[in-house]
């Protein structure tokens, strides 16, 4: 008989802790705190205090002396194997401590398990760890007291961005070097440690793509208004939540009826696999966007805008754990990368050998928009994506899908709130949505609702014989189809041509609705050209 402990470790309101804040140097920081606690201070504290070297860390435990083994560990998660209980739990205590320290506001959840290494026939590491997961750690989340800290009392300062008692203005942690305009604030403890350690991530995210970014002539941008808005003519900022399709479940299955050690093979493979394609998409992103920048502009075939600060980069990755991604970038390139990055996420491969499908969501706000708004609804438009996708997969056929957000002014409400009160008409007793989105990926003969047909009627509107240089003339039309009637259509371009009568874009052809879309712009009470009217600032054809 051989006695181990396996240890599962999981974080709770990582969302919340990210992008509690408005400021893109806290929510830099966070999401590195978050990576250090949940890998790089494993690592440490495993070679530092149980004498496993890093080096050693992924070596078979059956067969060596050392103390632990790590399975995977990243993006806000771990599992790991240890000799006894006493290690797991001495190990557990070491850990929380460093992150009350390091990092408060990151809440752990930890789950022990003893078992026989050698004896498989009632329930193996697979079957442990799901139950681990499933009963005790869910259980954690669901039974869990929330900290109800002192929020200070009457003499004391709050944090400007926590609200917890303020220790210090954020001059004292953070070199702002250049940034003139960088304003001094309250900080809390939780605050300070993201501010301290803003500077590492920015480091590692240039190693991350150092064939992509040169170093040299592009800095990932510590604000929002380094993005690149442009002075006078756009300030917006996209923020892009994506979350891989079904990744849980493969997980899963990719498991099942494994031996031990084939199990602990195969996760961590996986994990690494996955991992990879995510920031491999990332790079294949970075790279395309810096080819398309030239003396200080961003060009694209149907577009191009001024960098109002050439020396950074308009794009930063902010979450790049597994399919689990988030990075936001200038206003107008929103959509276009979020697109970009499921095609290139979609070309990775992993060790399942299955194809690699996500969703993506894009909230493009003024870029002085509260941030931690911005993700929220970004966060609901990818929900919206998986259940567009849910409910037109076929069997376990998954696709990709993404939609979209474009918010002039403020955002009141939920993103169904938002679609239920500005692009739902009501008409007698029936309802007709002036959207498409969300929209699938991949060109589909049964459906019209493609990237592919809003993309292309996009490019009809902006440099189509009968369309461009008319802004007008597609403002007029943006205002028919609030009309949410056919007949209303077909008299507008009756009376914008003075020959024939003027043809809406094409779409791809999709099972003959191609015409029908063309000459009345609804099908089964839906519109396809809303979306790209409203759309057309904010694409830039950056893949062309």
């Amino acid at each position: 008989m051989i006695k181990y402990t396996v240890t599962v470790i999981d974080t709770t309101g990582k969302q919340n802790y990210i992008f509690n804040s408005n400021r893109l140097r806290e929510n830099t920081g966070a999401s590195f705190l978050l990576s250090q606690a949940t890998k790089d201070w494993i690592e440490d504290i495993l070679e530092q205090k149980f004498n496993v070297p890093k080096d050693r860390q992924e070596d078979a435990i059956e067969k060596t002396q050392l103390n632990a083994e790590i399975i995977y560990a990243n993006g806000g998660n771990a599992l790991i194997i240890f000799k006894s209980r006493e290690i797991a739990v001495e190990f557990t205590q070491v850990l929380s401590r460093k992150v009350l320290e390091k990092a408060p506001g990151i809440n752990l959840l930890v789950a022990h398990k003893d078992f026989d290494w050698n004896d498989e026939s009632d329930s193996n590491l697979y079957e442990i760890v799901e139950e681990l997961k499933k009963y005790d750690i869910e259980r954690q989340k669901y039974e869990r007291i929330s900290s109800v800290p002192l929020l200070g009392l009457g003499v004391t300062a709050s944090c400007n961005s926590t609200l917890l008692p303020a220790v210090g203005k954020s001059e004292k942690y953070v070199d702002y070097g250049d940034e003139e305009d960088a304003d001094s604030y309250l900080v809390s403890t939780e605050t300070k440690r993201k501010l301290e350690v803003v500077s590492q991530a920015n480091t590692k995210l240039q190693e991350i793509f150092a064939n992509e970014v040169d170093r040299n002539i592009y800095k990932f941008p510590y604000r929002t208004d380094h993005l690149g808005r442009s002075k006078g003519e756009s300030s917006y900022a996209a923020v892009i939540h994506v979350d891989g399709n079904g990744m849980g479940n493969r997980f899963k299955e990719h498991g099942k009826g494994k031996t031990n050690r084939n199990y602990i093979n195969a996760m961590r493979d996986f994990s690494k696999s996955v991992d990879k394609a995510g920031i491999n998409a990332l790079k294949a992103v970075a790279g395309i966007l810096v080819k398309s920048i030239q003396e200080g502009k961003v060009s694209g075939s149907l577009g191009e805008f001024n960098l109002n600060s050439q020396s950074y980069l308009p794009f930063r990755p902010l979450v790049y754990a597994g399919d689990d991604i988030t990075f936001i970038c200038e206003g107008r390139l929103g959509i276009e990368l979020a697109a970009l990055f499921l095609r290139k996420f979609e070309e990775q491969e992993v060790t399942d050998g299955k194809p690699l499908t996500a969703c993506a969501g894009v909230c493009v706000v003024k870029t002085h928009y509260p941030f931690a708004r911005a993700y929220t609804i970004s966060e609901e438009l990818c929900k919206s994506a998986k259940k567009f996708v849910k409910e037109n997969k076929y069997g376990d056929e998954s696709f990709s899908a993404l939609d979209w957000h474009l918010a002039a002014s403020g955002l009141i409400g939920s993103i169904s709130e938002i679609r239920d009160r500005e692009y739902k008409i009501k008409k007698n007793q029936d309802i007709y949505d002036l959207t498409m989105r969300p929209v699938r990926l991949q060109n589909d003969s049964s459906d019209w609702c493609t990237w592919e047909g809003f993309t292309q009627v996009v490019k009809e509107f902006r440099t189509g014989k009968d369309w461009q240089g008319k802004q007008n003339k597609v403002m007029a039309l943006r205002e028919v189809l609030r009309q949410a009637s056919d007949k209303a259509v077909e008299e507008f371009l009756r009376n914008y041509s003075k020959s024939s009568p003027l043809q809406l874009p094409l779409f791809p052809e999709s099972s003959g609705q191609n015409e029908q879309l063309a000459k009345k712009a609804w099908l089964n009470k839906r519109c396809g050209y809303f979306d790209a009217i409203e759309a057309m600032e904010f694409y830039l054809g950056l893949e062309d």
